[in-house]
């Protein structure tokens, strides 16, 4: 009997073990996974940012696609280039120079700088008449910044090709772009300070608050706090004193540093020109009835009876959702439903922005 009492014992601790594996491994699977990402993959360096070249320059050897001789903001150039050569002409001996156009020229730096004898590719676009560049060579174009005054930091030369053939008076020279100074980066302030921006889509105040706990447990010793979060978009770290002489090893530690994501913050992003809708987060619609363009989408459960001032105006394009079960629903579930009685995107859009105007979306809606 006592065997018998310990066995039926065991037994029931087994059961115990392997419920409470399995009710482990489905509190597992219904908890959402948040992924680690390093601080870099959602922060830049403050300094590091988009800086343009311009300037402007002749493109020859057109097959009369150029802007011709009557276009004077190309011709005059051309003389006075010819003159510098040491062959002086006269504005109207060019009439017929078709072969001929001035164009503007760009170049992108990189954000983390260039050196003296950098290559990089040159945009080019034309600024007068001209058909097509197709076959063109700019010999010179001198580069400027946005500040003139600074001088020539490099020129541009090379062989025009033709991206888009659409487009045949925009084209682009492969490296054509010869900077000739020194263009560094700078990421440090004058008081041994960095500053971390966080991207539009991670900017957050608990975000931006995550990552200075983060640098100061990692790299604060004796409880510094080298970094504070200014706001929702700007965490300041200072670099110790030790850690100045080798500044790059110690920003690197930073930026390599993992951050566990917050939920995503409900948003929808709307390309009004695409008709692309981006949902982040966990988006919700009230209990709504939607009718637009002969249909009807409700999110009330159950649906509302059809009556003669309220029709449902065509059965096979009437649905209803309620997945969260208290007469709400996703709006992934209402995307989805529109896509499935082929609803056009503009039409979509419109639902979107009059449940936002109406209050019946629950998150941010940003339309480009």
């Amino acid at each position: 009997m006592t065997t018998q009492i310990k066995e039926q014992s065991a037994k029931n601790a087994g059961w115990r073990v392997l419920l409470c594996l399995l009710m482990a491994a489905v509190i597992g699977l219904a908890a959402p996974v948040q992924a680690d990402v390093k601080i870099s993959d959602i922060t830049r360096l403050h300094g590091e940012r988009r800086n343009i070249l311009i300037g402007w320059g002749l493109v020859f050897g057109l097959k009369g696609t150029g802007d011709g001789g009557s276009f004077l903001p190309a011709m005059r150039p051309m003389m006075e280039m010819l003159k510098k050569l040491q062959n002086p002409v006269a504005l109207p001996e060019l009439t017929n120079a078709a072969n001929i156009a001035i164009v503007m020229v760009m170049v992108e730096l990189p954000s983390s700088g260039i050196s003296n004898g950098g290559k990089l590719d040159v945009k080019v676009m034309s600024w007068g008449s001209a058909t097509s560049l197709k076959g063109g060579t700019i010999i010179m174009a001198p580069l400027f910044g946005p500040n003139p005054e600074l001088g020539m930091f490099g020129q541009a030369s090379g062989d025009v090709d033709l991206e888009d053939p659409t487009t045949p008076n925009r084209g682009i020279i492969r490296k054509g772009a010869s900077i000739d100074v020194d263009l560094p980066v700078k990421v440090i302030d004058e008081t041994g300070h960095i500053t971390l921006v966080l991207e539009d889509a991670a900017a957050h105040r608990i975000t931006a608050s995550t990552i200075a706990r983060i640098i100061n447990d990692a790299e604060g010793s004796n409880g510094e706090q080298i970094a504070i979060a200014l706001d929702g978009k700007n965490v300041v770290v200072a670099i110790p004193v030790n850690e100045q002489i080798r500044s790059n090893d110690f920003i690197s530690r930073i930026l390599q540093l993992p951050v566990r994501m917050m939920p995503t913050e409900a948003r929808v992003v709307v390309n009004r020109k695409t008709g692309t809708i981006i949902i982040t987060g966990d988006v919700e619609i009230s209990p709504v009835v939607i009718s637009h363009r002969g249909m009807t989408i409700t999110t009330v459960t159950p649906a509302p009876v059809p009556t003669q001032r309220s029709p449902v105006l065509n059965e096979k394009r009437a649905m209803s959702l309620d997945t969260i079960g208290n007469g709400g629903a996703k709006l992934r579930d209402l995307v989805d439903a529109l896509d499935a009685i082929k609803v056009p995107a503009d039409d979509r859009i419109s639902i979107l922005e009059q449940l936002e105007k109406s209050g019946y979306l629950h998150a941010k809606l940003v339309v480009d």
